[in-house]
């Protein structure tokens, strides 16, 4: 073959239905179909995207329905704002933190806002000299904090002699506030009222100041999915929206008040989906109120997500937070937080430059940077944003339908429709659909966990007054926390007894008989914190015997094939039931329907198998360690 005839050969072009037809013979006999997931969003996930699925979407960023991001040239013209939130406990601290920050990297000044930082006026003033000028602000404040700090500035910036710009943000939500304190002001409308004119005071002074925050992370970390999380975003956008128009805002004065927060979960690609698709929302709803493209753009700051963090096996934190960054930039924000590995109970120097770095690293190495819009024209994600978008404007409606953000948070509808989903996440975590490594699969039992307050409790605290109406608030969890509690449990009964909770595994036949079931039950075992203490090969009744005797302990699962469990396994329950009537016995694996209730008769108290509640199963084993050791 020559140069010519090379240069002119192609492959065939090849059809769905031939790959489908591959695919199923390597399925071996189940269909292509079978495939198919449903996630949170009742989205149908099909095992391949093509052509086919192409639909029309804009064509270039920063133009049509923002989907593609707001910016034409995305990164390369306007950088992503790496505004990772200090921690401190002291004003020196804070103070140092932030210096030694802007030398590695940091864009925005990022920052919780305490009542006494506000005292301290000159470390405020020194701030606002010092960096104001050269880096925006990214500050989520509650509102009372929020406007004693726009005060506070204003004081500052009218004793300078030189005109200071501020820019960025330093938003208030109240009503992410209110969901996550479980209170509502007695009077909402004089309450509202009185929050726009700080907000009027904020955009006298500053009108380069964003201050209107639209948070979804507390619905996030309720267990929300992203059609959730979009469809509050845009009521809540909405609602604001009125209160500024009422508060005689022009429209297009507080369009340019408005930021959005997103928290950045666990799954990628819905993740990309959900940012794209909520700029889609606010473009189509800005335009019915008649705003000129301009304005139409949302600005969006995430974070990592703390939902999906565990106090066990840290350090796979910095993958998930890793993870999510990732999405957060394809998805195209304006200011991103990462959360260090450890941020749940108190972050460290190493934990805190790591984070840091995450972001550097996608900015500098992977040079995301450099790269307009890179998951436009994926058959996959645009399919998926334009089926969440779809579903998030139908939950929008059903939120308007049902009297708007206020009037579903006061009734506790959308506390109960967030908590339906959360309650799926749970029992999925629970029989070990869904893995979070480290915590309900892979356990480490020689780790130890955290003790301290839990994030939630750290940056979430309490705001109630006399004469607030108590509603129902939204718990801020993380998905791992029921098998921490399995854990620290376990824990206090290693302190009690002076060894780990254990369950003893009797090992039917040899080895390669027994062997898989009893990897797997310690494994399950292990994410609750209990340790599978295995027998020597028992191959009659009066070796099981003698195993359960010397073991001390109460608890007991039969291991070993399907063939053993008839051979030796009745004979060998039956015995040791006699013998030891008290202790409880588990077989590993799901005996055909048939066979069961022989199982039960004979003193098995559950079959453990991979569909098995295992938080249930922990937790039943660990009380009843707990009643055993008070007795």
């Amino acid at each position: 073959m020559n140069l010519g005839e090379l240069k002119n050969q192609s492959f065939p072009r090849n059809y769905f239905g031939q790959w489908e037809k591959k695919a199923e013979e390597s399925l071996k006999g189940k269909s292509v179909k079978s495939l198919t997931t449903t996630t949170y969003e009742n989205i149908k996930l099909k095992p391949l995207y093509c052509g086919e699925d192409e639909k029309p979407a804009a064509a270039f960023p920063g133009g049509s329905d923002f989907r593609r991001g707001i910016y034409p040239l995305g990164y390369i013209t306007n950088r992503w704002q790496i505004a990772q939130r200090i921690s401190y406990q002291t004003i020196e601290e804070l103070t140092e933190k932030l210096q030694h920050a802007f030398t590695r990297g940091q864009t925005a000044i990022s920052f919780e806002i305490s009542s006494g930082l506000l005292e301290n006026s000159e470390f405020l003033e020194k701030l606002v000299k010092d960096y104001s000028s050269k880096h925006p602000f990214a500050i989520n404040a509650r509102s009372e904090l929020q406007k004693e700090m726009v005060n506070l500035l204003a004081k500052i910036t009218e004793n300078q002699s030189d005109v200071l710009v501020v820019t960025g943000y330093i938003g208030s939500d109240p009503l992410s506030s209110f969901v996550i304190d479980g209170i509502l002001p007695k009077n909402d409308v004089l309450y509202f009222a009185d929050w726009v004119k700080s907000i009027k005071f904020a955009n006298d002074n500053f009108p380069s100041l964003q201050t209107v925050l639209i948070n979804t992370s507390p619905y996030h970390n309720g267990g929300a999915n992203a059609v959730q999380e979009l469809g509050i975003a845009a009521a809540t956008g909405v609602f604001y929206l009125q209160q500024l128009l009422a508060g005689n805002f022009t429209l297009e004065q507080a369009l340019a008040k408005m930021i959005f927060q997103f928290s950045i979960g666990a799954n990628f690609f819905m993740e990309i989906a959900k940012l794209r698709a909520a700029r889609i929302l606010w473009d189509k709803i800005t335009e019915v109120y008649g705003a000129d493209m301009e304005w139409r753009g949302m600005q969006i700051a995430a974070e990592t997500s703390a939902f999906t963090k565990t106090t066990y096996d840290k350090h796979v934190n910095i993958l998930r937070a890793g993870n999510e960054a990732f999405a957060a930039i394809i998805g195209g924000i304006q200011y991103l937080h990462v959360s260090a590995f450890d941020e749940i109970i108190a972050s460290s120097y190493f934990s805190e430059r790591i984070a840091g770095n995450t972001q550097l690293i996608l900015q500098d190495e992977v040079l995301l940077e450099k790269v307009i819009d890179p998951a436009g024209g994926s058959w996959y994600v645009e399919e998926l944003t334009r089926e969440l978008a779809e579903k998030a404007w139908e939950f929008f409606q059903e939120i308007e339908a049902n009297g708007g953000i206020l009037n579903v948070v006061k009734t506790s509808w959308l506390q109960r429709e967030v908590a339906v989903v959360n309650e799926k996440r749970q029992l999925d975590i629970f029989t070990r659909e869904k893995s979070i490594i480290g915590t309900n699969v892979y356990a480490n039992l020689e780790e130890e966990g955290f003790t301290g307050k839990k994030r939630s409790d750290r940056l979430f605290s309490s705001n109630r007054q006399k004469g607030q109406h108590p509603i129902q608030p939204i718990p801020q969890l993380r998905l791992a926390e029921p098998y921490e509690t399995l854990r620290n449990k376990a824990v206090g009964l290693k302190e009690k007894i002076g060894t780990q909770p254990m369950v003893g595994m009797i090992c039917l036949g040899i080895l390669k008989h027994h062997k898989a079931k009893v990897d797997f039950i310690k494994g399950f075992l292990a994410v609750g914190g209990i340790y599978g203490a295995a027998s020597d090969p028992v191959i009659s009744s009066e070796s099981g015997i003698e195993f359960v005797k010397n073991s001390h302990l109460q608890h007991f699962c039969l291991c070993g094939s399907n063939d053993q469990y008839e051979e030796i396994g009745h004979e060998v329950l039956l015995a040791l039931k006699a013998e030891f009537p008290e202790s409880v016995f588990y077989l590993a694996g799901l005996p055909e329907k048939e066979r069961q209730n022989q199982w039960f008769a004979e003193g098995i108290r559950q079959f453990i198998h991979v569909k098995s509640n295992c938080y249930e199963i922990l937790s039943t084993i660990l009380t009843d360690l707990e009643v055993t050791v008070d007795e």
